[in-house]
């Protein structure tokens, strides 16, 4: 019964998170807020609402493992597999802009987390807490990001950038209905997720640190890797890597800076090394990047690869 709640947890994190983003676009164009702004916000912080949720119910509910874990391993997960995957399939374009802000900035949260959490590694005290402070100043970066996702809508806004509904089937309460139901079903499903994924844990012998780099990272992560594949699929590969990007910094800034303000976080000595690798892996997504402005198909398969060592490593390390 554990597995099945388990199961019906994701599907509720994933039909709420599709929900959520298709209500609150809608919503958006309603309100003639410019299509950019929809996408650098909406999309990238609805693709980010499972781990949003799943990480500050696990922090409230003590499980910081869990918590810490998910974002770290999505993250992973993210450059690696939804990448790869989704170049596999076409090509990934790159956007200099990415290049040179975005891919950076993703490099600078992750070096500042591992700031956070290096004190207890080099100095082997065993357990330490990304405090309360320390999950403010995170939520002070991103409000830099999201000025700069602002900046960038505001340079790119023209006279035709906000275009009338056309489409008569998109009213208000639906697309409330839409909106309200999608984060009701997140938190619910997110909710299930913690309580069934730790109960899995300690069943098997698995430690929540584990857990949330595996099982959790990779139900959260199903979001990102259909709004990618779908992108990718459509050729618009601009729009899957950069949602892929936008959400490892919501994940790092939002997900654990609001886990962390609202309840201090536990770091597991065995997450600083999950940290290097993520650090390690996003220079890699900013060289492959930079070759010739996209991410090839052997680049791909090369991230795919990465993403089966690591998690054999980790399976293996527990």
């Amino acid at each position: 019964m554990t597995y099945i709640l388990l199961v019906v947890g994701f599907i509720l994190l994933i039909k709420g998170a599709d929900y959520f983003v298709e209500g609150a676009s809608n919503i958006a164009q309603l309100l003639k807020v410019p299509p950019i702004l929809v996408g650098l916000t909406i999309v990238a912080f609805g693709t980010s609402a499972p781990e949003a949720t799943v990480s500050i119910i696990a922090a409230m509910e003590g499980s910081s493992d869990v918590s810490l874990g998910n974002v770290v391993g999505s993250n992973i997960l993210n450059i690696t597999l939804v990448i790869g995957i989704t170049a596999i399939i076409n090509p990934l374009k790159v956007e200099s802009e990415t290049i040179r802000k975005e891919i950076p900035f993703t490099l600078l949260a992750s070096i500042v987390l591992w700031v956070f959490i290096s004190d207890v590694a080099l100095q082997n005290r065993g357990t330490n807490l990304i405090t309360r402070s320390e999950g403010i100043i995170l939520l002070l970066f991103l409000s830099i990001f999201l000025y700069y996702i602002f900046e960038v809508a505001r340079n790119s806004r023209s006279s035709d950038s906000v275009e009338e509904v056309q489409n008569k089937d998109i009213t208000w309460g639906k697309n409330l209905v839409f909106t309200v139901g999608g984060m009701a079903a997140i938190i619910f499903g997110g909710d299930m997720v913690v309580d069934n994924a730790t109960q899995i844990a300690l069943a098997i012998g698995m430690s929540e640190t584990l857990v949330g780099l595996t099982i959790v990272a990779i139900g959260t992560s199903l979001p990102e890797l259909v709004t990618s594949i779908t992108a990718a699929l459509k050729k618009q590969t601009e729009i899957a890597l950069g949602n892929i990007v936008g959400s490892n910094i919501f994940n790092i800034l939002f997900v654990l800076g609001a886990s962390a303000t609202i309840a201090p976080l536990a770091v597991d000595n065995r997450i600083f090394t999950d940290v290097v690798c993520m650090i390690i892996l996003t220079v890699v997504l900013l060289i492959f990047s930079r070759t010739k402005y996209k991410i090839s198909k052997v680049e791909g398969a090369v991230l795919v690869a990465v993403y089966t060592a690591y998690l054999i490593y980790i399976i293996l390390r527990n």
